[in-house]
């Protein structure tokens, strides 16, 4: 099984995918936790490129091309692998990201991101994604109590986080038979709770 965790910074993902990962070791199910970008030796030079402060003038398209080569890379090395060999991959972001940050928070067009998208990954679509909503505002608030330091794509005007936050709720709406929309303001173990009785229901339906 394939489930990919979405949404802005600070939304949760990865303390989700922490205590989902410790669920799965629980049930003694073969799991593995991988992030966007990144996740290989090649994945993670890119994360570097793409998220260095140094590069505020990279373009849109730039940074979506990158994004997808790290993403190839990702999951032919990685997810594929393991997917064959029956484990249960966890992914901190995937293609849906570059839907929401490089198209509707920026420049690049839909029908173009959706073309590599589909080709970056080889078509492989999760089975299920959790989207964490919060708001840009509660982001802010949570980025100021961790007096969190900023990476280039973070320094991002707050409009263009709205459009992001926006965006992620229309990929959702489109799709609704594999997102599952959480509110991220709910405490850590209500959403946790709502994962994994998502799961559980996932499971149920394959069996029938």
């Amino acid at each position: 099984m394939f489930i990919t965790f979405e949404g802005i910074d600070l939304s949760g993902k990865s303390t989700q995918i922490r205590l989902l990962k410790e669920h799965f070791e629980s049930e003694k199910k073969k799991v593995i936790a991988v992030r966007e970008p990144g996740g290989t030796v090649i994945s993670e030079k890119i994360r570097d490129i793409l998220l260095d402060k140094e590069h505020l003038k990279m373009e849109d398209l730039t940074e979506f091309l990158l994004f997808s080569a790290s993403r190839q890379q990702l999951t032919k090395e990685i997810i594929l692998p393991h997917l064959k060999k029956n484990y249960i991959v966890l992914c901190d972001r995937y293609y849906d990201s570059s839907t929401a940050y490089q198209g509707y928070g920026g420049k690049v067009d839909l029908k173009v991101i959706k073309s590599i998208n589909k080709t970056a990954t080889g078509n492989l679509i999760p089975d299920i994604t959790f989207l964490i909503h919060i708001s840009i505002e509660e982001s802010i608030r949570r980025k100021k109590l961790m007096n969190k330091n900023e990476d280039r794509i973070e320094r991002k005007t707050i409009s263009y986080f709205n459009k992001v936050t926006d965006g992620y709720l229309k990929i959702a709406k489109n799709d609704k038979g594999r997102f599952v929309v959480i509110d991220g303001t709910m405490s850590k173990d209500e959403i946790r709770n709502r994962i994994i009785l998502s799961v559980n229901k996932f499971h149920q339906k394959i069996k029938k």
